[in-house]
């Protein structure tokens, strides 16, 4: 059993990029992902227990919060939690403050995955990829070295505009999304989006993706597509893709990562 555990939560690759930057200077660090439901519930025999994930629709992704939920944490163990974000932080870290009560909160601003809203490019403060890599790498070692110490921080404020956009407004936008997303004949059934998709809701037929209603809107099919065929209306079809160029499609669908 490893001493410390991160559930992460990652669509395109930054949040898995952070769990990895801190779990390796944490070191006996096990990573488990959270596009599903978490192969790891019990975590009683863990002394420290992070959760990193993104801010989506002012909230949570998709999933998350009932995910946490189902986690059994040991009262005397260390809780810490990051977010990464475009433009705001969101509710979610209070939603899972709620559920499991965090001693240490941090935050990182990196580039959107949310493509049929803004370029990615898009950052407060804008930065470019280079210099967003930077600053979470950096701020992956600030971070580890609090949560070795188990320094513990000030909760920040609620925003009531975050927590009404994310309960009443994120199941409204998924299916606005899904009802956009569509397939264009550069689509080569190669199986990508397939892969990556956290929900099981493309499949390949006739050499082709195709695409069903149970979306969350990650955005990884539209990320990852190695074609760019994969769209939300037309506004996406002319902006650059973006994933995180340190985790793979493979380490994505890990159930589990552990590190030494």
């Amino acid at each position: 059993m490893s001493e410390n555990i991160i559930y992460c939560y990652s669509g395109e690759g930054n949040c898995l990029d952070m769990a990895k930057n801190i779990g390796k200077l944490l070191g006996d660090t096990d990573i488990v992902m959270m596009r599903t439901f978490p192969e790891i519930t019990d975590a009683t025999a863990y002394k420290r227990v992070g959760f990193i994930f993104s801010c989506m629709g002012g909230g949570l992704p998709g999933g998350v919060e009932d995910y946490v939920k189902s986690i059994k944490i040991s009262k005397g163990a260390y809780k810490f939690g990051v977010v990464q974000y475009s433009g705001y932080i969101g509710c979610g870290m209070h939603k899972i403050d709620e559920i499991v009560g965090l001693d240490y909160w941090n935050k990182v601003s990196n580039h959107c995955t949310a493509i049929w809203l803004i370029p990615h490019k898009i950052t407060i403060p804008a930065t470019s990829l280079r210099e967003a890599q930077q600053r979470t790498e950096t701020a992956a070692k600030e971070i580890a070295a609090d949560v070795r110490a188990m320094k513990k921080s000030k909760k920040p404020p609620q925003r009531p505009l975050n927590v009404l956009e994310s309960d009443m407004f994120l199941n409204k936008l998924n299916k606005r999304i899904t009802r956009k997303l569509n397939v264009s004949e550069a689509c080569i059934g190669c199986g990508t989006c397939a892969k990556v998709c956290p929900k099981g809701n493309i499949e390949i037929s006739n050499k082709k993706a195709s695409l069903g209603t149970n979306c969350i809107g990650c955005m990884a099919c539209v990320q990852y597509c190695p074609k760019e065929a994969i769209n939300v209306g037309k506004i996406t079809v002319k902006r650059e893709r973006f994933h995180n160029a340190n985790t793979t499609i493979d380490e994505l669908c890990q159930k589990i990562i552990h590190i030494d």
